[in-house]
């Protein structure tokens, strides 16, 4: 592993005494052995072990995910206040201290696997809990390495241990008051979990775990024998529970994506998002849009390629892609202005949103309205997912919390219809009567109750009887239809702002926000009305 984390060295700093003079009259050289003795983690031996499973030491990977030379950390020379463990636990396990992510100032904590597996202690984990908040309390982002098997057994068990360690709600609660990103970097039960559970991004790298408990938990409580990657495993969070946002391919790539999701939020609620410079024209046009939306309403297309085109060249991250890919969430910039993007996918159910589309747009909504993101939404979809399943995931009610969210949200929402829009998901989407600072059609946009051809169906199934050859009223039916769905009629009502070339849809797009955001650029401020809202529902 070429990335390696040194000690200090202190033989070379020993001050020189002369003849009768006091050891160490100023306490200097033990002061820096007992640095050394903390920086040394578990040992050579443990660190060779984590090594050796090509891992990296929580100490590495902080150094990779700040700023060079920026980390100073708190609580260094703390351990365990169990006397048997004293001289096993430097730092208690849990390295916490402040550092700087492109000049910004960030706290970061981690779970050292070298220190008894990365068990929490009760010293180490109210270390890690006072400084985050702190940190929240001073508008610093937060950022948790999680690497750990949940609490140290001793330090829990009994009366005294769980009560003195059990999850604390002492402080104010989690309100978004500061950015928060957890990582998933080994086998994480308990603590980091937690952590998880209720941070604003949740990024894993494939291969580590993240449940409550791991497999022998399980076994000895219930009998039920499970792998670790069937109750923790990236696949299961990536297509089954939609709790984890990003997974990377490395720790070294997980750093980069923790540093890439920062530079689109601001450091706290008390500041707008951060403005990138682009070299990408507000007037670019987009000549080439045509080609990806295919002539035929019915000929599927992937939503990605018209979103590639529409925003800054390269600054889209979009989160929880597998998790019912039907709807599209990415983090992008316009004109440098971080947005969150919320778009119909045709390429999955033709864009029908199942239980877990509602879900994520939930927890993406609150996400971004907390931090200041303008919303912007790209319509295509013949409505919400209906079946047994669906029911039996509430339905109705995650479309209704999605409304809510919706309802909710101070933030401005820009919203394009590019084709079908059917529906409750029309309304979802950020469509007529939901308050859109700028809501916009293209030519082939398609708005109605249902499909044509759907409601057709219906009125004749009920009148078959009626006719002998019912083809031709109800092939005369589904054109009127078609010519009602089409965006002219509801632009010459006003209910359009506007229905615009595709080619035109940044530079249109660009302006509107720009009107959104006030002659000062500051009325995009959100009333964070969501900011106590759970993470996922």
């Amino acid at each position: 592993m070429s990335h390696e984390h040194r000690p200090h060295r202190t033989d070379d700093l020993a001050p020189q005494h002369a003849p009768g003079e006091a050891a160490d009259p100023h306490g200097t050289e033990d002061l820096a052995a007992r640095r050394a003795r903390a920086l040394a983690m578990g040992g050579a031996t443990k660190v060779a072990r984590v090594h050796a499973a090509e891992k990296l030491t929580v100490r590495e990977r902080i150094d990779l995910l700040v700023d060079a030379g920026s980390f100073r950390e708190t609580g260094l020379l703390s351990h365990s206040d169990l006397p048997e463990a004293r001289d096993k636990t430097p730092a208690d396990g849990k390295v916490c201290g402040y550092g700087a992510i492109e000049g910004r100032t960030v706290y970061v904590s981690g779970e050292d696997a070298t220190v008894l597996a990365g068990s929490g202690g009760r010293v180490g984990v109210k270390k890690d809990h006072d400084a985050m908040a702190y940190a929240a309390r001073k508008g610093f982002p937060l950022v948790s390495l999680g690497d750990g098997g949940g609490a140290r057994i001793p330090d829990i068990m009994g009366a005294i241990g769980m009560m003195s360690m059990v999850y604390p709600i002492d402080g104010p609660p989690r309100d978004r008051r500061v950015p928060f990103i957890a990582t998933i970097l080994g086998e994480c039960y308990g603590g980091p979990t937690w952590k998880a559970a209720v941070a604003d991004v949740v990024i894993q790298v494939k291969g580590a775990i993240m449940a409550v408990s791991g497999p022998p938990v399980l076994a000895a409580a219930t009998g039920e024998i499970v792998t670790n990657e069937e109750i923790g495993g990236w696949e299961l969070h990536a297509k089954v529970t939609g709790q984890v946002d990003l997974f990377a391919e490395s720790e070294p790539d997980c750093m980069t994506l923790v540093r890439r999701v920062l530079s689109y939020l601001p450091d706290s609620a008390d500041d707008l998002p951060p403005v990138a410079r682009t070299g990408d024209p507000a007037e670019r046009r987009l000549d080439d849009i045509l080609d990806v939306l295919p002539a035929r309403a019915k000929v599927a297309y992937d939503m990605h390629k018209i979103l590639t085109r529409v925003f800054d060249a390269g600054s889209m991250l979009e989160t929880k892609a597998l998790y019912d890919a039907s709807l599209i969430t990415a983090f992008a910039r316009l004109d440098g202005h971080p947005v969150g993007v919320l778009a119909n996918n045709p390429m999955q159910r033709a864009g029908a949103m199942g239980p877990g589309a509602c879900e994520k747009a939930t927890a993406f909504i609150c996400l971004c309205d907390s931090f200041h993101l303008p919303l912007v939404f790209f319509h295509d979809t013949p409505g919400f997912f209906v079946s047994k399943a669906a029911e039996e995931k509430k339905m109705p009610l995650k479309i209704m919390t999605f409304i809510e969210a919706l309802h909710h949200s101070t933030v401005p929402r820009l919203s394009v219809v590019v084709r079908k829009s059917y529906g409750m998901a029309h309304c979802n989407m950020s469509g007529g009567n939901m308050r859109s600072d700028y809501l916009v059609a293209w030519p082939t946009a398609d708005v109605s109750f249902m499909a044509p051809e759907a409601a057709a169906n219906v009125v004749f199934g009920r009148k078959v009887g009626d006719f002998d050859a019912p083809e031709g009223p109800r092939a005369e039916l589904i054109e009127n239809m078609k010519r009602m769905n089409a965006p002219w009629d509801a632009a010459g009502a006003g209910l359009f702002d506007d229905v615009i070339d595709p080619r035109d849809t940044r530079r249109a797009l660009v302006e509107a926000l720009r009107r959104a955001m006030g002659p000062r650029g500051d009325r995009g401020r959100s009333e964070r009305r969501l900011a106590s809202w759970p993470r996922m529902f």
